[in-house]
């Protein structure tokens, strides 16, 4: 199982990235698909989820009307998009991956990609 991000980097504040987690080794298409971010000295928080057939998101206050997250089962991939970028949105972020079988949990961490947001 791999989940691997990119399109992280360096952006000034007002900027926009697109990230993509490309996944291998399970059935993409059968899991929730999230992003979540951990700042130097801060707990991991949820962004951004969507559902196995995309039908459904929801975000996290602080990122509402900013970030869309997306998916290509096709693909394999999910994708933040991120727009109006601020400082405080300077995290590593990781792509997620869970579902629920037969009342056993499957999940998966991506291994992150750095943002930072800084003139």
């Amino acid at each position: 199982v791999q989940l691997v991000e990119s399109g992280g980097g360096l952006v000034q504040p007002g900027g926009s990235l697109r990230l993509s987690c490309a996944a291998s080794g399970f059935t993409f298409s059968s899991y929730g698909m999230s992003w979540y971010r951990q700042a130097p000295g801060q707990e991991r928080e949820l962004v951004a989820g969507i559902t196995s057939a995309g039908s459904s998101t929801n975000y996290a206050d602080s990122v509402k009307g900013r970030f869309t997250i997306s998916r290509e089962n096709a693909k394999n991939t999910v994708y933040l998009q991120m727009n109006s970028l601020k400082p405080e949105d300077t995290a590593i972020y990781y792509c997620y991956a869970a579902r629920t079988r037969w009342g056993r949990r499957y999940d998966y961490w991506g291994q992150g990609t750095q943002v930072t947001v800084s003139s």
